[in-house]
């Protein structure tokens, strides 16, 4: 029977790869999850086959119920602007169970020491790691939650964080290397979990919302490799590979999101974003010009080319399906559309992506920044919906802003801009935008939904 689970896992794990790959382009991601939910649903089902299950039936049904009856239920309910704290909240599970199940066999190891050789030293280092590794992520990804969420509302910084941090860490590292070289003692072990659920807490805490994107690739990351990790102390092929995965895959995520910010991750994790700067920044030149939406509408209607580039406002405002509406109104006019996402727009990666798909926008006519940035310099008019940092024009020419050498959209080089916004604020790093002070630019003030509501009702009267 043994070897029927363990080629079962094997296969699921395969398919799980296979649907991992296919969630990479939007044209076959909705089949990436069905095929990596069979494999998830496949790999379940053979554990109750396993033989160390010993009758547990009851209680893994009853957590299946649980678990699955709250996935589903949120799943169902949750809004698509509440998407990227409900991606936290799930991931922060996953590290969190990843440390459960570190627990467990820490705890029956301390009371049963001949365990410790029959798993092996190097499984016992792994399962303290993975364990931190776990811990950490399910208390980051807890505290990002409530950042996305709004129940905390701005990054939280005091005397010495730093310093503190590091000491929490160090103290978490210590008791980890005591109780995989020495004895893993019930109080030991309680303790070190406690300062690896604090350390994750210290960790997210400091963290602002433009980093956001970032930091979710990040504990996804440490989720996968925590799933990794307790995989080989359990001697579960699937938790291996499937861990391995999503471990690679964050981890690679995670560097193309610091990247997309030109931030490097150590900046991203101990430097507040937009902080003191090297020098004076450049002076801003000219003056906000407002516009309203019927000027904008006849704008939109008499183009050949324009580009929409949203932001996390349009999320608040839930205004994809009215903006959708006002380009469908467009195209009936025979101007050509196209939407540019910024890599790290919106709370976490895709954000915008999964926005415009609920709203029905088809592939391809959404490009990332390679791909459209080049096609700005011929466009009539671009439209920014709640977007800042991500447009913002000094980003290419002032080596003393925060956001120096950030690639960003460059809109700048339209023929004419127009700016949906709902006040005259900086963005997420504090930088004035000098894209809004541009000859050419025009700020629409209000919320993004009615502006575009009023923009789609001017339009029909043309």
């Amino acid at each position: 029977m043994n070897w029927l689970v363990e080629t079962g896992y094997f296969a699921a794990a395969v398919v799980f790869i296979l649907g991992l790959k296919r969630m990479s382009h939007p044209t076959t991601a909705r089949s990436g999850i069905h095929w990596a939910g069979i494999a998830m649903v496949v790999a379940t089902l053979l554990t109750f086959l396993h033989p160390q299950i010993d009758g547990r039936y009851g209680l893994m049904l009853l957590a299946i119920v649980i678990g699955g009856g709250i996935a589903w239920y949120s799943g169902k309910k949750v809004a698509m602007t509440d998407m990227p704290q409900m991606i936290a909240i799930y991931n922060g599970m996953g590290g969190g169970a990843a440390a459960a199940i570190a627990a467990v066999e820490l705890m029956r190891m301390s009371d049963n020491p001949a365990l410790i050789e029959e798993h092996g030293s190097l499984a016992l280092w792994l399962g303290v790691l993975g364990a931190m590794i776990g811990a950490i992520a399910f208390s980051g990804s807890i505290v990002a939650w409530a950042k996305l969420d709004g129940r905390i509302k701005k990054a939280m910084h005091f005397p010495s964080q730093q310093l503190i941090n590091m000491i929490v860490l160090a103290l978490t590292v210590y008791l980890g290397v005591v109780i995989a070289a020495v004895e893993p003692s019930s109080s030991l072990v309680l303790v070190f979990f406690g300062l690896a659920l604090l350390f994750g807490v210290l960790l997210a805490l400091p963290i602002g919302g433009a980093d956001m994107p970032v930091i979710i690739s990040l504990f996804n990351a440490l989720t996968g490799l925590a799933v990794a990790m307790e995989g080989f102390v359990l001697g579960n092929a699937a938790m291996i590979i499937a861990g391995t995965v999503v471990g690679a895959a964050g981890t690679l995520l995670t560097q193309l999101m610091a990247k997309a910010m030109n931030r490097p991750i150590r900046n991203v994790l101990f430097k507040q974003f937009g902080g003191a700067s090297s020098g004076e920044q450049s002076e801003i030149e000219g003056s906000m010009k407002a516009s309203d939406p019927m000027d904008a509408a006849v704008q939109l209607a008499f183009a050949e080319r324009v580009i929409i580039v949203p932001g996390y406002g349009l999320a608040v405002a839930q205004a994809q399906h009215k903006v959708w509406e006002m380009v469908e109104l467009l195209g009936e006019r025979g101007v050509e559309v196209r939407f540019a996402i910024h890599p790290v727009a919106g709370r976490m990666p895709g954000h915008m992506n999964v926005l415009l798909a609920e709203a029905g926008v088809p592939y391809d006519m959404i490009a990332d920044l390679d791909e459209i940035n080049n096609d700005f310099e011929t466009t009539d008019v671009t439209l920014v919906i709640g977007a800042n940092d991500v447009v913002n024009p000094v980003a290419k020419s002032d080596p003393a802003s925060p956001l120096y050498g950030m690639p960003i959209l460059n809109v700048d080089q339209s023929r004419n801009v127009l700016v949906i916004k709902r006040g005259q604020g900086a963005g997420f790093s504090g930088v004035e935008n000098h894209l809004f002070y541009l000859d050419h630019t025009h700020m629409v003030y209000g919320d993004g939904q009615k502006v575009v509501g009023d923009m789609i009702t001017a339009l029909k009267t043309l």
